[in-house]
């Protein structure tokens, strides 16, 4: 069988999405995910294990600081895994990439169904940003320039922690210390809910209205950038990203939304990592948005 270019594209591309699968749904094997993480080290980067952000075994976090912090931006970065799984150390190649774009990244565990459920769920991503906001310039980051980012479930996360008051609320903080935020693929507007193992954490398929990002829209939103898969099996874009882009486009919030062909809800986020930077410019979009975040521009829609 003869590898014409766009075989061999189609191939990679396949790969990239096995490895993710693998990584988000929990695959018995975990050597896909650290040849990412491998090929993703930058020897420029500085990586701490394990920092304790609250009490308790999965409540820490890696942080990675590039080669020169001073004041640098901080993102803080929330996993996905349908809140049931996920493991900080299989994100490497996030943290590398990231830093290596200039931002000090922090990327936390956090409890997991069935530990916790809607809304506790929120509360440990809470508590990492509370702690990330208070802690980032004894890292060398500037306080003033914190975003937290998120893929899938962690994109939802992301979103209720910069639209919701409550969660921040109660770290003495208000979503205006955040100077941005960042969704990968997000479910933002999914009920009623389809799967069942989603309806466990959220204890019904069709739990209050309030569960949604959508429905905590304001005009004190902090900026957004957006950036979903065109074809997103998983998590339909226009449903999901296109909706709460409208929304907050209608309540005066700058926001920046992407769609991305030739990447599916999993490639989409292996594009981040440096080997697979060739997917889509995940990374470029992040970063742009990171150093020159929107103030008071018009919305954006690719």
């Amino acid at each position: 069988m003869a590898w014409t270019a766009p075989r061999l594209r189609m191939w990679m591309r396949v790969s990239a999405g096995a490895v993710l699968c693998a990584l988000l749904l929990g695959a018995a094997s975990p050597s896909p995910i650290k040849v990412l993480n491998t090929l993703s080290a930058e020897s420029s980067v500085r990586k701490l294990d394990a920092v304790a952000y609250a009490e308790g075994t999965r409540q820490k976090a890696d942080v990675y600081l590039p080669e020169h912090p001073g004041h640098a931006p901080v993102i803080v970065f929330l996993y996905g895994g349908n809140w049931v799984s996920g493991q900080r150390f299989n994100y490497a190649f996030v943290g590398y990439a990231l830093a290596k774009r200039g931002f000090i990244t922090v990327i936390p565990d956090y409890r997991l169904y069935p530990e916790v459920s809607y809304p506790t769920f929120l509360e440990d991503p809470a508590s990492a940003v509370a702690w990330t906001i208070k802690n980032a310039a004894h890292y060398g980051g500037d306080p003033q320039r914190v975003f937290v980012m998120g893929h899938s479930a962690g994109a939802y996360d992301a979103a209720m922690l910069a639209m919701d008051k409550q969660w921040l609320g109660a770290h003495g903080l208000t979503p205006a210390a955040l100077r941005g935020w960042i969704g990968l693929a997000g479910p933002y507007n999914f009920l009623p809910i389809q799967y069942a193992s989603t309806q466990k954490v959220f204890h019904s398929a069709e739990p209050p209205p309030e569960s949604q990002p959508v429905e905590h829209v304001s005009a004190g939103s902090p900026p957004a950038l957006l950036i979903a898969a065109r074809q997103d099996e998983l998590v339909a874009a226009d449903r999901n990203t296109g909706e709460l882009a409208r929304r907050l486009r209608a309540a005066g919030v700058p926001v920046r939304e992407k769609y991305l062909d030739h990447v599916n809800h999993y490639t989409i986020m292996a594009a981040v990592g440096r080997p697979l930077q060739w997917l889509a410019p995940v990374t470029d979009d992040v970063a742009e948005f990171v150093a020159h975040p929107p103030a008071a521009d018009p919305a954006t829609r690719e």
